[in-house]
């Protein structure tokens, strides 16, 4: 399958055609989906009227990168005439008469979408099952996790039934699907990407503290067009040359293991891999810095952070409320911590960290706060392995999650690539770096 850049070029070029790609995603959704149950809500019949109309028109003076590329969007986010349900079976009926912002800047730029991608309930699970569509299981090994909340976009990718997806990402919820599925996901600055249309059903409400949103892909280059697209600047160029290249003076900090979250001997020994790839290309690498603001401390914050903005979804009732002096006082612990990473990339460009402490575990159906997770044989509390993705996310920074091999069971393993606030193209082009070191 052609990546997505490569897609809308070929079609461009006459060598293929918007509908004969959208024929071929369509089916090899419905030829691969059925034990993978990724794509859950499909749209397509209006998918090949688009991709007709579009090849009837013919490419437009307007520069459309994405023309013609045939790609799935997660459930969460409105499409006009397709149900937003996040998983709630009271909400399983409701269709938006609008895309969402992101999902129309998409269309705009020549995507055909042909549905919708499965999701935790609520979107807050690190796999996906729900009551209206049932479980999404990992295209590596069906007895697995995808991953959540974006769960059915990594896996519609590692399944190769699309190149390009739309996520979202509060507590790892690109990052740690494209780990477990083997893809590429990008976590954007915090506000850099508008999110109207990502909220729950039947409300208008604002963009959910600590949450965006970003693309997934089967390809580096296309996160990269999708980026652009999505923020509002594409622009003509052959991304695979996008950004300044990497040169020796580039300086990394490698987090092989969090203090907090124990973690597999083999992902924590392929960040180890990852620091001794780069040492060895003539880049600086560092495995501590006492530039690290104090971790334990950034976690405890942004689990209170996390817990507080789920609270405001259904089934959360159990979550204590905070007050607003002391919603006030987190926020400024919030800013303090985000002065504290910036001092650090005053030194290093990037941090290279595990996404997860563990590649894609068993389905667990036990509830979150008494769910255990097996790590090399021990079992550990499962929620322990947040502090990996609050990383990147209280502090409000960019990360790319990266394929860097895969465990002993064939399992992929992935890392993140954090960069400094706004620096998002920086964290894709490190992360190809990473990528093309260990898999070449």
């Amino acid at each position: 399958m052609r990546s997505a850049f490569d897609t809308a070029r070929a079609i461009l070029k006459g060598e293929t055609s918007a509908l004969a790609e959208c024929e071929a995603a369509i089916a090899r959704i419905e030829a691969g989906d059925g034990p993978i149950n990724a794509v859950v809500v499909r749209d397509f019949d209006r998918a090949r009227a688009t991709a007709k109309a579009m090849d009837e028109a013919g490419p437009q003076p307007v520069h459309r990168p994405l023309f013609g590329v045939p790609m799935t969007v997660k459930e969460s986010f409105d499409v006009a005439g397709l149900p937003t349900h996040w998983g709630f079976p009271e909400h399983a009926d409701y269709m938006p008469a609008e895309d969402a912002i992101a999902v129309k800047r998409l269309k705009a730029a020549g995507a055909v979408v042909l549905g919708k991608t499965n999701v935790p309930q609520n979107l807050d699970d690190l796999q996906t099952n729900n009551p209206v569509h049932g479980r999404t299981n990992n295209p590596h090994d069906h007895s697995r996790v995808s991953g959540g909340s974006s769960g059915g976009s990594a896996a519609a990718l590692a399944a190769g039934f699309v190149p390009l997806e739309l996520g979202s990402d509060i507590g790892g919820s690109i990052r740690v699907p494209a780990s477990f599925c083997g893809v590429w996901g990008l976590k954007t600055s915090y506000g850099l990407l508008d999110s109207f249309g990502h909220n729950r059903p039947r409300t208008d409400q604002s963009g959910v503290a600590l949450n965006v949103i970003g693309p997934m892909a089967r390809d580096a280059a296309d996160l990269i067009v999708a980026l652009e697209v999505l923020s509002g600047t594409p622009r003509p160029h052959e991304p695979r040359q996008a950004g300044a290249p990497v040169e020796k003076k580039s300086r990394f900090l490698i987090l092989p293991a969090h203090s907090l979250a124990p973690t597999e001997r083999a992902v924590s020994g392929a960040v180890e891999r990852v620091g001794d790839a780069l040492a060895n290309a003539g880049c600086p690498v560092d495995r501590a810095s006492p530039l690290f603001p104090d971790l334990a401390t950034q976690h405890a914050n942004y689990v209170r952070m996390l817990l507080t903005a789920l609270a405001r979804g259904a089934g959360t009732e159990h979550i204590e409320p905070m007050t607003l002096a002391a919603w006030f006082e987190l926020q400024d612990e919030q800013a303090r911590n985000r002065r504290a990473w910036g001092r650090l990339f005053t030194e290093y460009d990037a941090v290279i960290a595990p996404c997860w402490g563990t590649t894609a575990f068993p389905h667990d159906d036990t509830p979150f706060a008494n769910r255990q997770l097996l790590v090399d044989g021990e079992p550990t509390f499962f929620g322990a392995q947040m502090a990996y993705p609050g990383l990147a996310t209280f502090p409000m920074l960019p990360a790319c999650s990266v394929p860097v091999g895969a465990d002993a069971h064939g399992l992929p393993i992935g890392v993140q690539v954090i960069t400094d606030f706004g620096k998002d193209y920086d964290a894709i082009k490190f992360a190809r770096l990473v990528n093309m070191l260990m898999l070449g």
